[in-house]
Parts: C-alpha cells; structure tokens; sequence
C-alpha cells in the first residue's frame, strides 16, 4: 500500500482547487457517451464506469498504439513481450484481454484465431483519424455479449460536407518512422473518410536471453481504415466500414528447437455494412459484418504455423422514448466464427437477444434495468443482465455530487482453439482430453463523484468481480488447458482526479488498487496490485503550445514461470512528456519522450522494454 499516500494528498490537493482553478466551468456530465447503452446518452445519467479520451487527449499524449494510450487510464495494466508489435495483453480490472471487447466504430476487432478470440491489442494503432476512445469496465456489458473486462470503443473523425484532412509524418528511436494521412468530405447526400497509418521500427532485442544473436526485433503496420455514408433521406441513412490492417512482427524464441530468428505475419480485415432509420420516437439498424484473419509464423525464414479464421454478425439495434424520462433499448444478434488451422476447420455459432429499459426521476434518479439471452451452439442457453442506479445533485454553490452503483453478469463458452489444444497432440497429464465448460463472471461497483463548479472532478469507485470456473493455461507444466473449480476474484479501488490550476495549468491523476486471486488464494500473474499515474499539462495563453507529463508507476505485480511457479516482477516508475505547438492553423509541431529516467524494468519475465526513447515529428491539417 506504498501509494496510498499519494491518493490521499492528491484528495488533499482537491481543495486547492477552490482557490487556484479559475477556468471556465466545463461540466462533463454534459458529455455524450454511446458506449453504455448503445445510444446516445448523457454522461450525468450513466451509473456504468466509463472513461473517454477525447482528441485533444490523444494528439497530446502522443502514443503510437491504442495500448499505451490505456496505459496512462485507471484500472488498466499492460504487460508487453518485447517492444511494439509483441504480444500485448491489456487487463481492466485484473481480467484477461480477452475479457474485453474492442470495437472500431462499430466494427468487432475480435481475433476467431487467437486463443480466446480477444482483439490484437498490439496491432491497434493509435491512428491519426480517431477522434474519441471510450472505455466501459467492467461486467456491465450484458448488450454487446461482452465479458468480464468490459469495451474499449474507439471512434473514427466523422466527415463534414468541406473537404478535409491532413498528413503527419513522425520520427525516432530505434529505426521508428509512424507516417500518416486522412481525407473526408462530402455532401448533404454522401460523405466519406478514408485514413492510412504507416508504422515502422526496426525495434530492439525483444528476449534477455538472447545474448548471441542480439538482433533488433522490429514492426511494421499498414492500417487503412474507410468510412462511407449515404443519407438516402432525412430519415434513413446507409454506411460502410471498412479496415485492413497488415502487420509484420520479428521476434525471439520460436520452434522446436527454439531459434531467434522468427516472423510472425497477421492481415485482418473488416467489414460493416449498416442501415440506419430515425424517428421522432426512436432508431432502428440493422448491420452485417464480417471479418477476415489471416496469420502465418516463419521459424528461420521456414513457415511453421498457419491459420485462417472467419467471423460473420448481423444485428439488430432499437430504441424507443416514451416520454421525457423512459426508453427501451432492444435488439438481436447473430455471430458465427469459422476457423481453419493446419488443415482443421472448426465453427460455431451464436444468437442473441437483449433489452434494457432505462428511468429518469426528475433529472436526479437514472434507473436501468436489462437482459440478455444466448443460445451457443456448442453450450446451450445463458442469461445475463445488468442493474444500475445513478443519484446526481446540484449543489448551490455550483458544485456536483453523484452516487452511482451497478451490478451485472455474463458469459464466456471456452474457444475453438481451447477446446481443439486439449485434444490435440501437445496436451498431456490433466489438460489431455479434458472437456472444458463455460465461464461465468459477475461484479458489482460503486462510485461516488464530485464536480467543482470551477471544473476540478473527484472519483471514488470501489469494484469486486468474480470469475466461476476460469479456463486457464497451464504456465507451470504447460499440460495445456486447465479449468479452475470455485471463483477467481478481482476486487479494488479506483481513484481519479482532475484539477485545473489557474487558465493554464492542470493536474490529472488516477490510483488503483487491485488485489486478484486464484480459487486457491494465489495472488493471479502479471497484475499489478497497485497502479498510478500522475499527470502535469500546460496550457499557452494562445493555446498554441501544449505541454505534458505522465508518471506511471507499478507496483507489487508477480509472474507464472515454467516449472517454476509464482515469482514477483520488480516495481517500476516510468516517466513520460510530450509537447504540440501549433504554428499556424494548418502546421504543427509535436514530439515526445517516453521513459525519461531510461527505468530498466520487465513487464513479462524474459523480455526486455524500452529505454529511453525520444519522437519529433510535424502534422499539416486542411
């Protein structure tokens, strides 16, 4: 509890804002967010725990990939394989990355031929067309099917009826040249969007233990992403998404025998075809999406893995308004993945219904009250719901105090790849043969919320989840797939704050503290117990100069070895500042250092992390 301290006189720092924050009021709570309920709904009314990350947030902080930008939110822990590009798992709340969905506008970025079908998180690019990234934790997400983790929404610039974009070309360590441009435009009839991003670094040595080869172990990423609307009258409206996102990744330890020269390959595509029709009462769409994977891995230039998968959805979204103060929101689902690896093909499928019914008490109580039913394939029937109660007030002085409480389950059946590995020819011991059954989660949170009426906010969520008979690998004899009996619980406290400082300073921090255990009391791998970050920007009068920095801090994490057990990672400080200054309407300069103090720190044992590594660049916008 070595950071508590620091939550504590950052609460303190609170009441300086009374004095010191002289900046207009901008209330939050006005905010729109989509990621709740699926529709638009006001910040005020959510009793979910969301976060969003606008633009101005992103091009500031800088990051090249959507897992670092996380990074710096609460209750999210990274653990990297090496550098960018390896493999990567994000954890909201001490659940696994599979846990959590993630979705381009709209688009499922699910992976049918990993493991646990969970999204690529490290070939996601923090690209320079995304607008806003929301993100909901949590077992709240009944309406998409989505797990323990919770969504990570990331939404796209949306085009205007001028045309309009920009270049941005970036620069650094290690070999690393990011290039990127955007076009959109349109009319009152059609518009369009289309954004490239170009990612390549020639890396670092990804592996401790390489010590006679020593190679760099580089990235490159494609990512084109496009966006088509045809508003075919006032009412109806028909889009396209399209994404290809092709990436190339070297690293170390690969085959039978292990060698260091290794490549793994991924192309993903997707799709979304989507029909929109608004009335005064309500919205309806109806979509089809599909999404092509596919992967290959070379060991010395020889290939020695392939894999193909295919994932097709089609939905359908409603909601209806009686009144002021009463909604529905409905809808079904269809899902089918389809993959075929070394010659074995295997599919499943999946259907859904859900409903939530959404109460407003005079503009103070938010009530909503949901369900969802599925019928796999493979598992039968499940039901999943979700329950939340928001109680906001306005204070006289100006000042906002919110109380907010959720509670909520779902379900995970275990993957193709899961059930295929245990009867498979690498399983042994207890893993071989064993037939594995579904998982279930639940959690409940609750939070309380203050907002200065000079624009400092205070938030306090304590969370417990727990995970019923988790499906896990075997990290200590590498059997293959085991299935823990009882619960695996995470529970914590999250802690956020946010205080301007006069018209130009600002002060922003988060504090988690997250203790996860295993059915037999075993601290779980690769979670921090204890996660901080705290923030310093600055602000020019003219607005045209911004500056950042970020302290993150990771503490008490442990790691599963092979044939070892539990071993604790050592607790780390990294230290980040980025800049923009704006020189003209059009031109602007932008660059940052990540880990300042060169912190020599492993997030997974055996692989290496950046030192000391520095980006200049410049973005031209039209």
């Amino acid at each position: 509890m070595k950071y508590l301290p620091i939550a504590a006189s950052l609460a303190l720092l609170s009441g300086a804002e009374l004095t010191l924050a002289q900046s207009k009021n901008q209330n939050v709570y006005d905010e729109l967010t989509v990621t709740s309920s699926r529709i638009e709904v006001p910040m005020r009314q959510i009793a979910t725990s969301v976060t969003i990350i606008n633009r101005e947030e992103l091009e500031l902080k800088g990051y090249s990939s959507i897992a670092n930008l996380l990074r710096t939110e609460a209750s999210i822990a990274v653990s990297n394989s090496g550098g960018q590009g390896k493999a990567t798992a994000l954890r909201i709340r001490g659940e696994e990355g599979f846990r959590t969905m993630v979705l381009i506008d709209g688009v499922n970025m699910s992976d049918p031929t990993s493991t646990q079908i969970g999204p690529q998180i490290e070939n996601l690019l923090s690209s320079y067309d995304v607008e806003r990234v929301e993100v909901l934790r949590g077992p709240q997400a009944f309406m998409y099917g989505a797990d323990a983790g919770g969504v990570v929404n990331i939404i796209t610039r949306s085009a205007g009826e001028t045309m309009a974009g920009g270049v941005s070309i970036e620069s650094g360590s290690y070999g690393t040249v990011n290039t990127a441009a955007r076009l959109s435009g349109g009319s009152n009839a059609m518009d369009y969007s289309l954004a490239i991003t170009r990612n390549e670094s020639d890396g670092f040595n990804a592996r401790v233990d390489d010590t006679s080869l020593r190679d760099d172990d580089g990235y490159k990423n494609t990512t084109i992403h496009a966006k088509l609307g045809w508003n075919i009258s006032k009412a109806v409206r028909a889009s396209l998404v399209l994404r290809d996102i092709d990436a190339d990744t070297e690293f170390d330890n690969c085959g039978f025998p292990s060698v260091d020269a290794c490549e793994a390959f991924s192309k993903q595509q997707n799709a979304k075809l989507k029909l929109e029709y608004k009335t005064v009462l309500g919205d309806h769409s109806i979509s089809y999406a599909k999404t092509d994977i596919d992967r290959e891995i070379l060991q010395s230039g020889v290939k020695s893995f392939a894999t193909m998968g295919e994932t097709s959805e089609l939905e359908y979204l409603g909601s209806y308004g009686f009144g002021d103060s009463q909604t529905i929101v409905f809808g079904a689902d269809y899902e089918k993945y389809e993959i075929t690896a070394t010659g074995d093909e295997s599919d499943r499928d999946q259907k859904g219904l859900f409903l939530e019914y959404q109460h407003s008490f005079d503009d103070r109580l938010f009530f909503t009250a949901g369900a969802r039913r599925d019928d796999n394939s493979d598992f039968g029937t499940h039901t999943s719901w979700r329950l939340s109660a928001a109680y906001v007030q306005d204070l006289d002085n100006g000042n906002t105090f919110k109380l907010r409480s959720t509670f909520g389950n779902g379900f995970r059946a275990p993957s193709l790849a899961e059930l295929a590995y245990n009867f498979g020819p690498f399983a042994f011991g207890n893993a071989a043969g064993l037939n594995l059954q579904e998982e279930t989660s639940q959690g409940i949170d609750v939070g309380v919320e203050y907002l200065f009426a000079g624009g400092a906010a205070i938030k306090l969520t304590y969370f417990d989840q727990q995970i019923e008979d988790e499906i896990f690998f075997d990290l200590i004899g590498f059997s293959g797939y085991l299935q823990a009996t009882g619960s695996s619980e995470s529970t914590g406290v999250e802690f956020e704050l946010d205080i301007p400082i006069g018209a130009n300073f600002g002060i922003t921090a988060n504090f988690t503290y997250n203790e996860t255990q295993t059915p037999e009391g075993i601290t779980r791998a690769r979670r921090p117990e204890q996660l901080a970050n705290l923030g310093l920007r600055f602000n020019s009068d003219d607005n045209n100069l911004k500056l950042l920095a970020n302290y993150r801090i990771a503490n008490d994490a442990f790691d599963q070895i092979f044939g070892v057990g539990l071993v604790p990672l050592d607790d780390y400080q990294v230290l980040d500042v980025s800049a923009n200054f704006r020189l003209t309407d059009a031109w602007q300069l932008f660059g940052r250092i990540e880990n300042l103090t060169d912190e020599d720190y492993q997030e997974v044992t055996g692989f290496n992390s950046a030192g000391r590594n520095a980006y200049a660049g410049v973005r031209l916008s039209f």
